[in-house]
């Protein structure tokens, strides 16, 4: 399985997480939607949107971002507020 198979997860996010060492499916998974969101902060993109967090968290449950519970939503919205 390709990290493009994931649901939400597109050419360039693809591509910006093999850049921050996410390669499969698996590893993230491992690190979880805000490790390799901040990972993408850090080293590819510093104007990553929520937009972005969003898509990580609903590619690591297997699910359309548009169908994450609203409490996931909020503290998502929480976590990126915060950085």
């Amino acid at each position: 399985m390709k990290l493009t198979d994931l649901p939400n997860i597109g050419p360039k996010l693809a591509e910006n997480l093999r850049c921050v060492g996410v390669g499969t499916p698996e590893r993230l998974r491992e690190l979880g939607a805000r490790e390799s969101f901040l990972r993408i902060r850090a080293q590819v993109d510093p104007t990553a949107c929520f937009h972005q967090l969003t898509a990580l968290a609903g590619a690591e449950a297997g699910i359309p971002k548009k169908l994450l519970p609203q409490e996931e939503k909020t503290a998502l919205r929480d976590f990126f507020d915060s950085l």
